[in-house]
């Protein structure tokens, strides 16, 4: 009602104005075009490719020769060109033509194990095969497959316990590397494709591209001539580099469109790009206002190549109080953390690795060059070290506030041997596979630690770590995250807390201690355990006591609950709940999720897993707030079942007949629709309608159907917006013209 009043107002002034013919008084110079800043949270397709056509017909061709030698193409140039853009548009355009693929990224430190436990994984190998003769097992299946793999940024000759590629079965393997020589030890001199700068032409069109994005302008028609010069300028000094033009792209969105405003930038650049692109890239750091910079250099923190959970990055800036609101609004600073990704993506520093189902980053990375620059900067700023320059100035040690270890070596503890007292350190990060992370924490005092993060690779699957019985003296940490073979309950000491909010163990053996409950500025935790699926709850299982006594806290996520513990007055007691799973779905449960107000308003992720048949039909018709539902199960479903405003469903295991699919191409604002194991009363699951089927509808994933045999869409009107339709099915399932196209 207020906009519908806005917009009336608005109205009312045009009118006026064309009535009393009241001219537009503003500065009618062309050269000055203010930026929206709302429009640099919008995200663009992040994959384009310009000026690289022909590269890419020709790396396409000698992929598909029959008669390429050893199977490999090379893509090799410098830093900064594009190779990686330019690679996975080649993976992802050949891909379906293979039995199976894979994309992985090799930092500078590769490790042989976790490369080729990722490959392993992608192309299908069953996970105990994985665990046992890794190597052996991977290149049998390999051996009988046709497959392609990309391999990104290698920098040494590794050699890959690959199977040469049969030129008759037609495998692959694409590289990028910034060495030829590399290329040229795996594949020969054949395999080399030497990428080169941008043109001047196509330079100014990727810059136009990138300048251009996130507005309604869509050319220069509307600067004047003097900005379009600059402009030009601009593109002249990165060289022909895209990275260094999309960095200054993004630069320049983030001021006014105006000749002064360029030519300052145009003058900071230099008469040239010294070191390729790093003048640029400094820059743009130089660029960002002085909040901004220390979430940038978070980024350092973390390995080459990492991809980085928006999750962790958020809630660790928010830790270390990076970002700050002044009404402690916990939400409110999630938000604007959520605003600063979102800022360092739109200026071209951070790439987007995946979405989620709301478009909002779910996870990203860095490109190498910018990893190195803030690992600089953050050494010559005291912001943080790496293992390999905190070994220099005792002053510098003695003030250290955060510190990251990420090689093979022993470094973390020889360094905390050298500084047994590091009372200044807020922040911890190790990436190790050594079996000896925690040997020297317990005997150290972290009493002013924030942030803790121990990643243990899944290198060797037998020498897991146990987590110790003490952890030293960390009463201030407030995000602790455990990933990996680390193994053993977490010491009770951690209910000793008290500022504790992010608890993430998700993703490791460990336990978390009974009484983490008693931890009141707790917002996320995070655990599976190990062998414990169906009875943990991330996890209320056991539940203390008293817990139905506990104040109102500021818990978020809750998954997965044994359902025997779910009581509505729980519900009452998280009332900032927004992710809600609950194992063995009861009739009693069904009941209550069915009445009117039974969940927080602020409720947004809703996860049921039934064990056994329910006889109550559940309604979630009046939770408008959930827009994304998960069922797996055995369930009838209603007619009126789903959240009016559901935005991704998935259903599992469920029996699906015309009456659902009817259902389901009503929901107005479904986007994503995912169907695992369903059993479908029909043979043909008819898509269409009269024109006001799945009205949103962009991605239809259906895997391991049951006695489905025909997938159709009679009209071209259904589903306007549907982009991609994944079938991950044994059985061969016809599909109309129209759905064939769009199948990956």
């Amino acid at each position: 009602m207020e906009i519908e009043k806005i917009k009336r107002r608005v109205a009312d002034i045009d009118r006026v104005r064309k009535t009393y013919n009241i001219m537009d008084t503003n500065n009618n110079n062309n050269d000055c075009i203010p930026l929206d800043q709302r429009r640099l949270f919008l995200h663009a397709d992040e994959t384009e490719v310009i000026g690289l056509d022909d590269d890419f017909n020709m790396l396409q061709a000698k992929l598909l020769d029959h008669d390429l030698p050893y199977g490999v193409v090379s893509i090799v140039g410098m830093p900064g060109l594009g190779k990686t853009t330019l690679a996975k548009k080649l993976y992802k355009h050949v891909r379906h033509q293979f039995e199976c693929s894979a994309l992985v990224y090799v930092s500078q430190q590769p490790r042989a194990g976790e490369i080729l436990h990722d490959i392993a994984k992608q192309v299908g190998l069953a996970e105990e095969e994985r665990k046992e003769i890794l190597e052996n097992n991977l290149r049998s299946l390999l051996k009988r497959k046709r497959y392609v793999i990309l391999l990104d940024d290698i920098w040494d000759d590794l050699k890959l316990v690959l199977p040469e590629c049969d030129s008759k079965i037609g495998s692959r393997i694409i590289i990028t590397s910034r060495n030829s020589n590399v290329g040229r030890y795996i594949g020969g001199d054949f395999s080399i494709h030497m990428l080169q700068p941008l043109d001047s032409e196509n330079s100014f069109e990727l810059f136009t591209k990138k300048i251009f994005t996130f507005d309604n302008y869509n050319n220069w028609t509307n600067a004047s001539p003097n900005l379009v010069d600059i402009g030009r300028s601009i593109v002249g000094r990165c060289g022909g580099i895209p990275l260094a033009i999309v960095v200054t792209a993004g630069m320049l969105r983030a001021r006014e469109r105006t000749g002064r405003a360029w030519n300052r930038v145009l003058e900071s650049m230099g008469h040239k790009v010294q070191d390729g692109c790093a003048k640029v890239l400094a820059l743009s750091y130089n660029d960002l206002s002085i909040a901004l910079r220390p979430c940038f250099l978070y980024f350092g923190l973390y390995p080459e190549d990492h991809e980085i959970r928006a999750f962790d990055l958020t809630n660790m800036w928010i830790a270390e109080k990076l970002i700050v609101v002044n009404s402690g609004n916990g939400r409110e600073a999630e938000s604007l953390a959520e605003d600063v990704l979102n800022d360092l993506v739109s200026r071209n520093l951070i790439q987007v690795a995946k979405r989620k189902y709301d478009g909002r980053i779910s996870s990203c990375r860095i490109h190498d060059l910018l990893h190195s620059l803030c690992v600089d900067l953050a050494k010559e700023s005291n912001f943080f070290h790496t293992e390999h320059n905190a070994f220099g100035d005792p002053g510098n040690v003695a003030r250290l506030r955060r510190i990251t270890f990420y090689s093979d070596n022993n470094a973390m503890n020889e360094f905390f041997r050298l500084n047994p007292k590091p009372t200044k350190l807020r922040a911890l990060f190790c990436f190790t596979k050594g079996r000896c992370i925690f040997s020297q924490m317990a005997n150290l005092n972290f009493k002013l630690l924030q942030v803790l993060v121990v990643v243990k690779s899944n290198d060797d699957y037998f020498c897991g770590v146990r987590i110790p019985n003490t952890f030293g003296n960390m009463s201030c940490l407030r995000y602790l995250r455990f990933e990996g073979d680390i193994y053993g309950k977490l010491p009770n000491c951690m209910v000793k807390l008290k500022h504790l909010e992010t608890l993430d163990i998700g993703n490791s053996f460990g336990i978390h201690p009974s009484g983490v409950w008693k931890s009141t500025q707790l917002k996320h935790l995070r655990y599976i355990g190990f062998n414990q699926a169906f009875n943990s709850c991330c996890s209320i299982s056991p539940f203390s006591p008293n817990v139905y006594s506990l104040p109102r806290n500021n818990l978020q996520p809750l998954m997965w609950m044994n359902d025997k513990y779910f009581e509505p007055r729980l519900l009452h007691q998280l009332i900032n709940l927004r992710k809600l799973g609950i194992k063995g779905v009861s009739d009693s449960t069904v009941k209550i999720l069915s009445a009117l107000s039974p969940v927080p308003t602020t409720l947004e992720v809703l996860k049921l897993c039934f064990f056994r048949d329910t006889s109550e039909q559940i309604n979630l018709s009046s939770h408008p707030n959930i827009a994304k539902l998960h069922l797996n199960g055995k369930m009838p479903l209603n007619c009126e079942a789903f959240p009016p405003n559901l935005v991704k469903l998935t259903l599992i295991r469920l029996t699906v007949n015309g009456h659902v699919v009817a259902v389901l191409k009503k929901l107005p604002k479904l986007r994503i629709l995912k169907m695992v194991s369903c059993n479908h009363m029909e043979d043909n699951m008819d898509l269409s309608g009269d024109g006001d089927s799945f009205p949103q509808l962009e991605v239809l994933h259906i895997q391991e159907s049951n006695w489905l045999s025909e997938i159709t869409c009679r009209d071209d009107v259904s589903m306007p917006k549907l982009k991609k339709l994944l079938l991950v099915i044994d059985s061969n399932v016809r599909l109309s013209e129209r759905l064939a196209k769009l199948r990956i």
